[in-house]
């Protein structure tokens, strides 16, 4: 019996090592840290399964890590940026598109960080916005204490409107090295390649709130690995040498870098010795962006994890994408999560973390906290429908048209792609058997979910009619800053 006691014991201690340490989450106020690349999908982590990538960082969170197995974003990058922002799908704040003035986010939105400021936490945003480049639009205007960010949708775009970034990032040769950044206030000339400043931005602010004893909200939102697929070349060399293509090695380049990156503010979180109150999250923004490479002249498929389409598609691999989440004592290791999630959870997750009121007179939220599965992995998880739209049909175009063009319904059995194609993800995780003709029914459910979806949803997309700015902020901004005081030189932060 002794032998027998002692067993269970020890059993019970590795049971607790991987689950959830006890005790509830709401209002511990934890920092929080979240990490979205560009384009990145299932395929390109070597933890994932990828035989040509090296990403150890990546591949030691993941083992550390509370996994979300079925986490899924929006197609494309400024929509999933609004729906993490919001809590509620992206077209009911407006953006539809990624340019031509439907990528800004509705100014009826209140976001998290608005509400994480109100109880006391510092916010910063590094990278990414694209949510609007003009003023009321911008991150500052939006939650964010602490702003770090080019413009537009990428480092150098420009589109009829408003959304373009700062005239000096537009020129195309190593256009992400020592690019124009605004800094708050102030748009500073930096010096390197982008996604290290990015990290390093972030880390010199969280240093700061560590030292302060500040609670914080920081979002790290590199541009890559997004196109132009440019690269340190000392990231480009391994690639080169095994014979692929420039894409590829400017790709799989800036993977490894972002990597590396990663692993510094690892190591730096560990010299800080913060991780004991920091829950730290690695997603992407949407789906695997390429597909293929060539390989010594020769066109290839590249790992993709098993998905057939990418970003931008209504298909599992334009949405399904990882979602890692770490803090320490509190979240389960290496535990799976196969509960249905979204980006839109985020929303809820973070202000019953910090102790955040969501006021009655907010948006109506779309997604739920995660507080639940995080606690207690096995918990039950009542089935939802989860409302995938590419959007993107041409401006001025009446949206109902596209209604049923690129689109889906995700529950955690189906997928319904495009009003005809029905999907058993329970058995058919890659979408390889179109089950529709079998089960009429599930077609008739989901069919009627997503119109009354969209007829809620339609007159909810204010940008439809918007026009065009004769202006580009940025630009403008610049241009009178130059003027006015020059442009300053960062100063890269000391960690």
């Amino acid at each position: 019996m002794k032998l027998w006691n002692t067993a269970c014991a020890l059993l019970s201690v590795v049971c607790l090592a991987n689950s959830v340490s006890a005790g509830k989450l709401a209002g511990t106020r934890p920092n929080i840290i979240l990490v979205m690349t560009d384009d990145q999908g299932m395929g390109d982590l070597s933890c994932m399964g990828n035989k040509v990538l090296r990403t150890p960082h990546l591949d030691r969170f993941h083992a550390m890590s509370t996994r979300l197995t079925d986490f899924h974003v929006s197609p494309t990058c400024a929509p999933t940026r609004s729906a993490i922002f919001s809590g509620r799908h992206e077209f009911r704040n407006g953006v539809t598109h990624t340019i031509k003035e439907r990528e800004r986010m509705a100014l009826s939105t209140v976001t998290f960080p608005q509400l994480l400021q109100e109880a006391g936490y510092q916010t910063g945003i590094f990278g990414k916005w694209h949510l609007g480049d003009e003023d009321a639009y911008q991150p500052y205007s939006r939650g964010f204490t602490e702003t770090f960010i080019h413009g537009a949708g990428g480092i150098g775009q420009s589109y009829p409107g408003s959304c373009a970034d700062f005239p000096p990032n537009r020129e195309r040769s190593g256009r992400y090295f020592d690019n124009a950044i605004l800094h708050n206030d102030t748009i500073v000339k930096t010096k390197g390649f982008c996604t290290d400043v990015f990290f390093k931005a972030a880390l010199g602010w969280i240093k700061q709130q560590h030292q302060a004893k500040q609670p914080y909200f920081a979002y790290i939102a590199p541009n890559a690995p997004h196109g132009p697929m440019i690269a340190p070349e000392k990231y480009k060399k391994r690639f080169a040498d095994l014979g692929w293509d420039g894409n590829t090695q400017g790709r799989y380049g800036m993977i490894e870098n972002i990597d590396d990156n990663f692993g510094l503010l690892m190591s730096k979180l560990d010299e800080w010795q913060a991780w004991d109150n920091t829950l730290v999250i690695f997603i992407t923004d949407n789906g695997q962006a390429a597909r293929s490479g060539k390989l010594n002249g020769q066109r290839v498929p590249i790992f993709t994890a098993g998905f057939k389409t990418g970003k931008g598609s209504p298909y599992e691999g334009g949405t399904h994408v990882p979602a890692f989440l770490f803090w320490k004592g509190k979240l389960g290791t290496g535990v799976d999560v196969p509960a249905l999630t979204s980006h839109l959870d985020f929303y809820k997750t973070f202000c019953e973390l910090a102790g955040a009121a969501i006021p009655d007179n907010v948006q109506e939220i779309d997604g739920r906290s995660l507080l639940p599965l995080l606690e207690n992995p096995q918990t039950v998880w009542a089935d939802r429908a989860l409302f995938v739209h590419k959007g993107r049909w041409e401006k001025g175009d009446n949206p109902d048209t596209s209604r049923y063009r690129d689109c889906a319904v995700r529950t955690a059995r189906w997928r319904f792609v495009n009003n005809k194609e029905l999907f058993d993800i329970s058995a058919d995780p890659y979408e390889s058997n179109d089950v529709a003709a079998e089960h009429p029914e599930v077609i008739a459910d989901l069919r009627a979910k997503f119109d009354q979806w969209w007829v809620k949803t339609l007159p909810l997309m204010v940008n439809e009619d918007a026009t065009f700015s004769p202006v580009q902020p940025q630009a403008v901004r610049y241009e009178k800053q130059l003027q006015e005081r020059g442009i300053p030189d960062w100063v890269e932060p000391e960690l």
